[in-house]
C-alpha cells in the first residue's frame, strides 16, 4: 500500500516537473535571440521568471486556495495573493537590478539601457510594469487550476462508476450467503425456542439490509450511521459464534464528521472471516474508532488462529473487498488517508487514517 502511495506521489511529482520543463522550454526557444548575447542570457532570464512562477503556482494552490478560497474567504484571498505578487515581483525587481541588468547592460537596446539605469525603489513602485509581469507570473498558475479541476472532473466521474461497483461488491461481500444463512440459521433456532433474542436478531439484521441497500449511495455519510452498522454487524456475529469469540468495540466520534460508507466495515469482516472462521478455539477481536480535529482513527486488530479450522478453503484468503477498498480511498480521499496492516505471527492490524479536513 505504502510503495502504491510513492508510485502515485512520483508520478504527479513528474509530471509537474515536465511541466515546468516545458514551460522553461517555450521561454527559451520562442525568444527573439537576436537581441540577447546568447542562450546561456535567455536561459539566465527565464530561470528566474520561471522561479517566481514556480513559488506564486504552488503558494496559490496548496495555500491561498484551500486556506481561503475554497472557504468563501474571497477578500483575505484577493489579499494575501496580492501580497504574494507583490513579494514575487519585489524577487525578480532585485535578480534585475543587481544581477541580469549589470551583467548584461552592454547587450541592451537604448529604451533596455535607459530603464537599468534606474534604481530598485523606482522599479518597484512601476505599476504599469507590475501589472504586465503578475499576468507572466499567474498564467502558469491557472493552467495547473484547470488541469487539476479537468482532474478532479475524471475522477469524480470514475467515482461514481466505482460507487456502483462498491455498492454491488458490498451485497456480495458484506452480505455474502455464509452470513446470510448463519443469521437465518441462528433465527430460526431461536425462533423454534421462543426466544426473546429473535425479535432483536430481526431487527439488527433488517437494519443492515436497509442502510446497505437504501441508506449508503451517497460519496458520505454521518459516522455514526457507520458505527451502528458495525455494531449490528458484530451483534449478529457474535451470535453465530457465541463464546468463541470477544469482540471489543471502543468509539470516541465527533457526531458531525463524514465518512465513506462501508469502508470501515469491510476490514471488520475479514478480521471475523480470518481470524475467527478459520480458528479452532477462542479469538479476540479489538476494534478502536476515534476522530481528532476532523482526522479518524481507526485500528482493528484480531487474533490469528493457532489451529484452523480443517473445513476452511486453504485457496480463497484473499481478504474481502479489500481492494475494493483500496480503491475507493484513493478516489474518495486521495492522499489524504493512510492505511497500514501489519501481520504479525499471532494477529493482523489494519490501521486507518482518514484526514477529513481536506475532502
Amino acid at each position: 500500500m505504502m510503495e502504491k502511495l510513492k508510485q502515485l506521489k512520483n508520478t504527479k511529482a513528474l509530471k509537474h516537473l515536465l511541466f515546468w520543463i516545458g514551460v522553461l522550454a517555450y521561454f527559451v526557444f520562442t525568444a527573439n535571440i537576436e537581441v540577447y548575447t546568447g542562450y546561456l542570457q535567455v536561459i539566465e532570464f527565464n530561470i528566474m521568471v520561471v522561479f517566481t512562477q514556480i513559488i506564486t503556482a504552488y503558494t496559490c494552490i496548496y495555500v491561498l486556495i484551500p486556506r481561503f478560497l475554497d472557504k468563501k474567504k474571497i477578500s483575505l484571498f484577493m489579499i494575501w495573493l496580492l501580497i504574494l505578487l507583490i513579494v514575487m515581483f519585489a524577487i525578480y525587481t532585485l535578480f534585475k537590478t543587481y544581477y541580469y541588468d549589470p551583467k548584461y547592460y552592454d547587450s541592451f537596446s537604448e529604451i533596455a539601457k535607459f530603464y537599468a539605469q534606474k534604481d530598485f525603489w523606482y522599479r518597484i513602485s512601476n505599476v504599469q510594469v507590475f501589472f504586465s509581469k503578475v499576468i507572466k507570473f499567474l498564467t502558469p498558475t491557472v493552467l495547473l487550476i484547470i488541469a487539476g479541476f479537468y482532474q478532479k472532473q475524471k475522477e469524480f466521474i470514475q467515482l461514481k462508476e466505482q460507487k456502483k461497483e462498491a455498492e454491488l461488491s458490498a451485497l456480495k461481500n458484506q452480505l455474502n450467503p455464509h452470513f446470510l444463512f448463519n443469521t437465518l440459521n441462528n433465527l430460526y433456532s431461536l425462533s423454534l425456542e421462543k426466544s426473546d433474542r429473535a425479535p432483536e436478531v430481526i431487527e439488527r439484521l433488517s437494519e443492515i439490509l436497509d442502510y446497505l441497500l437504501y441508506r449508503c449511495r451517497d460519496k458520505f455519510v454521518p459516522i455514526t450511521k457507520e458505527i451502528a452498522l458495525i455494531e449490528n454487524y458484530i451483534a449478529l456475529e457474535k451470535l453465530r459464534y457465541g463464546k468463541r469469540v470477544t469482540v471489543n468495540f471502543e468509539h470516541k466520534v465527533t457526531n458531525h464528521l463524514s465518512i465513506a460508507p462501508l469502508i470501515l466495515l469491510t476490514f471488520l469482516e475479514n478480521a471475523f472471516k480470518h481470524g475467527v472462521a478459520q480458528a479452532l478455539g477462542n479469538a479476540k477481536i479489538e476494534i478502536s474508532l476515534n476522530t481528532d480535529n476532523g482526522k479518524i482513527i481507526y485500528i482493528v486488530k484480531n487474533t490469528k488462529p493457532i489451529t484452523e479450522h480443517p473445513d476452511i478453503d486453504k485457496v480463497k484468503t484473499e481478504p474481502l473487498g479489500l481492494d475494493n477498498a483500496i480503491k475507493q480511498l484513493d478516489l474518495v480521499y486521495g492522499e489524504h488517508y493512510d492505511l497500514h496492516i501489519e501481520n504479525k505471527e499471532n494477529d493482523h492490524t489494519v490501521t486507518l487514517k482518514l484526514n477529513t479536513n481536506n475532502v
